[in-house]
């Protein structure tokens, strides 16, 4: 069960990440904040990877090709679902957006049944829909809170996508070396931040060199996102080597309380009672999909 501690401190990076591109995501745009975790958590991530490799004796290298395409489907899918979350947060606020992307855990339990062969026992589905009727009614716009065109579709879309994503990367982690949960992680994690790195940079400077300039002026905000980013990175995939992508996921919907509180510090933004109820209910949900 070490998986649950290693997805709550993965959570927290994650917020902090999230808050760092959100703060840059007006100049750069959501592409070009969506670069700065991959550009600027690339050197953070080979020296995690370097670091998990040297202290971990017996771990051996299985670069396989199962292990490339499982990386560039996910390096892929993960660029679409971070785009599309940092949308969601712009049009609508940095708490619900972070909200609309755990629409991923029931979709994590799906696509983990599906195509990858996942055994959820009946406790976790029940806490997966548990913990997403929670997500309904946090999410659901109401009072003050402007939800402008397309911020739930592109929230929604997130979840999806990262679902997808994160059982991709799940597969690659356990293709190139099984024995070593946490050395196999962080190499997949350096590898995917690599590639993500040359596709989107690539992309920027042929289709948007001013989001490219804005990324790269804004590179002492952007260090933080990327360490932040490597580390949240890292310790997924290593909580995901270990548990189906699911029950990961489940225990992930922590980041909702984190999220809120950081969204009222940093962006003066407030839930209503009803929202930090729903936080309840899918909180129970998440005790359900972790234990079962």
């Amino acid at each position: 069960m070490i998986w649950i501690p290693i997805t709550v401190a993965a959570t927290a990076f994650q917020v902090a990440r999230n808050a760092a591109q959100r703060s840059i995501m007006g100049e750069a745009g959501p592409w070009g904040a969506t670069l700065v975790r991959f550009l600027f958590g690339l050197p953070f991530a080979t020296l995690f990877a370097a670091i998990a490799w040297l202290v971990t004796p017996g771990a051996t290298a299985h670069a396989s090709l199962p292990f490339w395409i499982a990386c560039v489907a996910g390096a892929g899918l993960q660029i679409a679902a971070t785009a599309a979350l940092l949308t969601a947060m712009q049009r609508s606020s940095f708490a619900l957006g972070t909200a609309m992307q755990q629409s991923g855990l029931p979709f994590a339990l799906i696509w983990g049944v599906l195509f990858f062969g996942d055994h959820v026992g009946p406790v976790a589905w029940a806490g997966g829909l548990i913990a997403t009727l929670g997500l309904a009614i946090l999410t659901w716009p109401r009072g003050d809170v402007v939800m402008r065109k397309g911020a739930v579709w592109a929230g929604l879309g997130s979840g999806a996508i990262f679902a997808l994503s994160a059982n991709c990367f799940r597969q690659a982690s356990l293709a190139f070396e099984p024995a070593h949960p946490a050395a196999s992680a962080f190499v997949t994690v350096m590898v995917v931040q690599a590639i993500q790195t040359l596709a989107l940079t690539s992309y920027l400077a042929w289709r948007d060199r001013a989001a490219l300039k804005a990324v790269i002026a804004a590179w002492r905000q952007s260090l933080g996102a990327g360490f932040c980013g490597a580390a949240a990175s890292g310790l997924w995939f290593t909580a995901m080597t270990l548990s189906p992508v699911g029950p990961v996921r489940a225990v992930g919907v922590v980041e909702m309380p984190i999220a809120a509180i950081a969204g009222r510090r940093l962006f003066k933004e407030r839930l209503t009672p009803l929202q930090v109820v729903a936080g309840l209910v899918t909180a129970v949900g998440v005790v359900m999909a972790a234990l079962g």
